[in-house]
Order: structure tokens, then C-alpha cells, then sequence
């Protein structure tokens, strides 16, 4: 059995959109699922939610999965990029590195993006990359998606009409992603 860390995004929790739905499922095939609660958007900072993050470190090990959505994307870049910690899968929703030019977001993300991201020790760190993305995501455009695959290779998975995969899109439950994820888990 796998542990599997669930990142939420910005003005984002971990019982939100599909996250609890994806949790609860994995919990059921007998996964540990770690999904942290971060703050946003109060103390939204790279310093904060590694200082959340601190205590589930010990939990890693090279068979477990890490999922982000939105800005969890960008910690987890940043987390995989120290080159401490190897995992057996990377699952990227709704990624991006760089200024989404929404000043909504662009303030509190500020400390997640605002450095160079060491994409080829997240590579090393990772044997199996995928990226999300929809044709229609609202906040993040797809050409963020088109720069992760670049800078990590991976699989890019396009899905027609998601939006931004929030409730909003009607994403309570997220079956591509359960999808490839059991896949992983079965090698």
C-alpha cells in the first residue's frame, strides 16, 4: 500500500472539489492519504505551507504518489526540486509556474513562483509524471500545462470542458485522475 499526499490550491481546502472524494476512495483500497489543510489565503506563503507540510515529511517513501491542484502544483514543485525525496508518482492538476496574470492570485502565490524552478531534480525525483490540464480552465491557461510537459516530459492529459476542475467545473469527483492513478499504484 502506497502513502499518497493530496495538495489543495489557493483560497483552496482539502475537503473541497473532488480531493475528499478522491481521499476517501484510495483510503478504501487501503492507502494512506495525507491531505493537509494549508492556509490561504491568510499566511499564504512558500514558508508557511512547508512549515505545515514539515510534519508529514517522514511519510515519504519511493512508492508514494503526491497530487496538487492549482498552486499545490507549484509547492509541490518546490518540494520535489530540494532533492531529498523521491516518489514513485507526480499527479500535476491545473499547474503552473509563473504569474496567471490575476492579481487575486498573483499576490499570495507570489513566494511559490517567484524563483527558478530545478525542473530536471523534479524529473530525477519522480518516475512517473502526469499533467492535467483542460481546454477551458478559467484561471490557468493550458500554455502552463504546455511548459510543464516541456520542462518534465511526462504524460499531458487534455480534458475537454474541465475548467479549472473545481466544483465550479462540476468536478466533485475526478475519475481520469482515479483512473491513472490506480493504474500506477498496480506496478
Amino acid at each position: 500500500m502506497a502513502n499518497i499526499f493530496i495538495i489543495h490550491g489557493a483560497y483552496g481546502n482539502p475537503e473541497e472539489n473532488w480531493i475528499l472524494w478522491l481521499k476517501e476512495g484510495l483510503e478504501k483500497e487501503g492507502h494512506k492519504v495525507f491531505a493537509p489543510k494549508f492556509p490561504t489565503p491568510k499566511n499564504q506563503t512558500l514558508s508557511e505551507w512547508n512549515g505545515v507540510f514539515h510534519k508529514y515529511e517522514d511519510y515519504f517513501t519511493p512508492d508514494s504518489i503526491v497530487i496538487g491542484h492549482c498552486l499545490g502544483v507549484a509547492f509541490l514543485l518546490r518540494f520535489l526540486g530540494r532533492g531529498t525525496t523521491r516518489v514513485k508518482a507526480a499527479f500535476f492538476v491545473s499547474g503552473f509556474t509563473g504569474s496567471l496574470n490575476n492579481s487575486d492570485f498573483d499576490t499570495i502565490n507570489a513566494s511559490f513562483i517567484h524563483k527558478k524552478f530545478w525542473f530536471a531534480k523534479v524529473k530525477e525525483n519522480c518516475k512517473k509524471i502526469f499533467i492535467f490540464h483542460s481546454d477551458n480552465d478559467p484561471y490557468v491557461p493550458l500554455s502552463e500545462a504546455k511548459i510543464l510537459e516541456k520542462n518534465l516530459g511526462g504524460k499531458l492529459i487534455i480534458i475537454k470542458g474541465g475548467g479549472h476542475f473545481n466544483e465550479k467545473s462540476g468536478y466533485t469527483k475526478f475519475e481520469e485522475l482515479l483512473e491513472e492513478i490506480k493504474e500506477v499504484l498496480k506496478k
